[in-house]
């Protein structure tokens, strides 16, 4: 079952439209057939992936850029009020759209399964994603990051399940109404949008209620954040408990290591079932469960879809291989929230023969004022750490607010640390540090992916 526009959306604009999550709705409008355009700041491989599907993509905000007969302007939170574009519509009197707006309207007429939480949403949808594809489901999808090339975050399938990332970070996941929602944790985070737990537990509360009549919540059993929104949310939606809690309805029996890959045995519906995850850690072992248990939530068969979940070989980002050289491995963390540096972390030294060396590019002002002793901390599970500068994507700086904060707080932890301010010095620095068996881990939100090849480079000619 194909959907097919929505009003208003057949000549979209949108406003960085290779941002990840922006660039996967005009992806799945392009192949639906709009007359999709936008801009972005600078070129990119998904500006490019998004041209070879018809979309006009423009490099830099210009108000020149917004064609006149554009019949919405889609941005995300990040957008300033001061973009040029954004006045040129308010002259023109086109509508503007949010993100999230846009995605929801995607899955009208299909059966959504919203993925949220503090951590692991890009993993698990993605999972989703490729298991269902793997089994002919032919479902759509947007994921808040590539799977196996620039642009396959997202696509238009022909299937009737929509697979979506539910983003948490300005409460636009509110937006969507899914038959089937996981959440997969519940932590602070996005202190700019978010004072207290209180008001996370709200947020995720309303999110919990937008499940459809007869739907049903996937929800971790063991995150204290997970289990004290279940007890708020009783008397909603049929809940689904997963885990390794001895109450968990999906309950985990076992995680077996087996170097970068991982064998889960679970227990549902009285009978136990045993599938490889092809990621380390039990973190993503986590996951994997999360999307079974939603799976079948759908009606999908349980030992198909756990066959298939083994089809799931990682995601741009999320330990990511960048390449070996002097015999060092270099692999990319996208985690920047002190839980997910930690499950990183463990995952790499469940399958690490040497030592670990970590990049840490903290990301947003904010995050780190409130986490950078947590950050500090886990660094300390590291051999050896070097620490970049904040990268500041939307926020102004914060006085006060620097690095050293991450740098203090790892050393009080007994860890090995050292920040470097200039970025263009870090490759030689690890290339210093590495010697053969050693695995470097670049770790954070920011451009800090682009120093893998570099240090990679830098190995090479040691």
């Amino acid at each position: 079952m194909a959907a097919g526009l929505p009003t208003a959306m057949d000549r979209p604009h949108f406003i960085g439209i290779g941002g990840a999550g922006m660039s996967g709705i005009a992806k799945i409008l392009a192949q639906r057939g709009a007359k999709v355009a936008g801009s972005d700041a600078k070129e990119s491989a998904t500006a490019e992936a998004l041209r070879a599907l018809g979309a006009t993509v423009h490099i830099g905000h210009a108000a020149e850029h917004l064609a006149d007969d554009a019949t919405c302007v889609v941005v995300s939170s990040a957008i300033r009020a001061d973009n040029p574009e954004l006045a040129r519509a308010a002259e023109l009197g086109i509508p503007v759209v949010h993100r999230s707006d846009a995605l929801a309207s995607l899955m009208e007429g299909l059966r959504p399964l919203a993925v949220a939480g503090t951590h692991g949403k890009t993993t698990t949808t993605s999972m989703l994603a490729v298991s269902l594809s793997e089994l002919g489901l032919v479902p759509s999808y947007a994921i808040g990051g590539d799977l196996d090339a620039p642009g396959s975050n997202a696509l238009h399938g022909d299937g009737e399940i929509f697979v979506a990332e539910a983003d948490e970070s300005d409460r636009s996941f509110h937006k969507y109404a899914p038959e089937v929602a996981i959440v997969l944790n519940v932590e602070l985070d996005h202190h700019a949008n978010y004072a207290s737990m209180d008001e996370i537990y709200e947020s995720f509360e309303t999110f919990a209620g937008r499940i459809v009549p007869g739907g049903t919540l996937v929800i971790s059993a063991d995150h204290a954040g997970a289990r004290e929104l279940t007890s708020r949310v009783s008397g909603g939606p049929r809940v689904v408990t997963y885990g390794e809690a001895e109450d968990a309805d999906v309950r985990i029996v076992s995680i077996v290591p087996h170097g970068l890959k991982s064998e889960v045995t679970v227990l549902l519906d009285g009978e136990e079932l045993t599938f490889t995850v092809s990621v380390p850690g039990r973190h993503y072992a986590g996951n994997a469960v999360a999307a079974l248990a939603a799976g079948v939530a759908l009606g999908v068969p349980a030992a198909e879809l756990a066959a298939a979940l083994g089809a799931y070989t990682g995601v741009k980002r999320r330990l990511q291989l960048k390449g070996e050289a002097a015999g060092v491995q270099v692999i990319d963390s996208y985690a920047h929230h002190p839980t997910e540096m930690t499950a990183d972390l463990e995952a790499m030294r469940a399958g690490a023969a040497g030592r670990i060396l970590v990049v840490f590019q903290p990301h947003l002002f904010s995050r780190t004022q409130e986490l950078g002793r947590e950050m500090g901390q886990a660094l300390s599970l590291a051999d050896a750490s070097i620490v970049l500068d904040i990268y500041p994507a939307r926020e102004d700086p914060i006085p006060g607010v620097t690095s050293e904060l991450i740098v203090d707080a790892a050393r009080a932890a007994g860890a090995e640390v050292k920040p470097v301010h200039d970025k263009a010095d870090a490759p030689a620095v690890v290339a210093g540090m590495a010697g053969p068996g050693d695995l470097v881990l670049t770790m954070g939100a920011g451009d800090v992916t682009d120093l893998g090849p570099r240090i990679l480079d830098r190995l090479q000619s040691k």
